[in-house]
């Protein structure tokens, strides 16, 4: 049976709220390989909404996208896969938490913050996963994910206290990217189960459609306030096709694979690819507490990754 797009064997009638991933221990090559593609291609992408916030408008950024991404998935045939119509509503609502709202807010903020930050702030999501998942699982982390995620999210901390001190814009943008985190965090231990019981092609198809016509009027609105750059262009086209299409879609079977939780860590790679594009590329500075808070993260990540059982 194909890992990557298979349906649950014997789906209940009703999906749960939430579910443990299908498998408790270490990563084996096929999570690494997902974790790592999606890690390059999401710590990437706050890089290129900057590049498209430079001359397109944020919701537009956001329905480009999203279009893009809904296009690429609906090539294979798997994504055409019916689903039960009792479990439309929580399609609808995972499009909105997690894409229609995020999405929007991401370019929104990245014009008051570096996309170096962006892809820091991004890395500490697996906290607030980590929350949801002792609620709705009724089950506490381990001892070693528990530091583990502790650590991330004190690195997190760490990187984000030079752009505390820049004004009253940054901190706006901060709280837009924390609502985002939050949101994203919410959006992917929901998604789980839905996952498991129809694999990942067919709900994540839906849900970026709906998204796309959830953020089309704004969409429309914001285009009077774009002007026109290839570069803009490109930059949304590489964020459709490979970070809306194919990085969401590694996304949901990893989390469907080891669980909400450790499926989250992989922003824990976002710091280092968007944190090094923003220097080399668009002349963001490099703090030294940036370096020091990537390796608390990097560091966090790999004790969340490791076997559940382990303790």
């Amino acid at each position: 049976m194909d890992e990557l797009s298979r349906t649950a064997i014997a789906p209940a009638r009703r999906t749960a709220i939430a579910a443990e991933g299908s498998r408790a221990g270490a990563f084996a090559a096929i999570d690494w390989g997902l974790f790592g593609f999606c890690g390059l291609v999401w710590g990437s992408s706050f890089y290129f909404i900057a590049v498209g916030v430079d001359h397109f408008s944020p919701p537009l950024i956001a329905a480009i996208r999203l279009a893009l991404g809904t296009a690429v998935l609906a090539v294979a045939r798997k994504a055409r896969r019916p689903v039960d119509r009792s479990d439309l509503p929580r399609i609808a609502l995972l499009a909105l938490v997690w894409m229609a709202i995020p999405f929007t807010l991401f370019p929104v903020a990245e014009q008051w913050v570096d996309s170096g930050v962006t892809g820091v702030i991004n890395a500490g999501f697996p906290v607030f996963t980590a929350i949801l998942a002792v609620v709705l699982l009724r089950r506490l982390p381990r001892l070693r994910q528990t530091a583990g995620l502790l650590l991330g999210l004190g690195g997190v901390v760490v990187v984000a206290l030079p752009t505390l001190g820049e004004g009253g814009s940054s901190v706006l943008g901060i709280v837009l990217l924390l609502v985002a985190v939050v949101l994203y965090a919410v959006a992917i231990t929901v998604a789980v189960p839905l996952q498991q019981r129809y694999g990942a092609l067919p709900v994540m198809m839906r849900m970026q459609g709906l998204a796309c016509l959830m953020t089309l009027p704004l969409a429309i609105w914001g285009v009077g306030r774009s002007d026109f750059a290839w570069s803009a262009l490109a930059a949304v086209a590489v964020l459709g096709i490979a970070g809306t299409g194919l990085a969401l879609l590694a996304m949901a079977v990893l989390a469907s694979r080891v669980g909400a939780t450790r499926g989250s860590t992989v922003s824990y790679l976002f710091p280092v690819v968007s944190i090094a594009l923003g220097v080399l590329f668009r002349d963001e500075a490099l703090h030294v507490l940036a370096v020091v808070g990537t390796a608390l993260v990097l560091g966090g990540a790999y004790l969340v990754s490791r076997a559940e059982r382990d303790g």
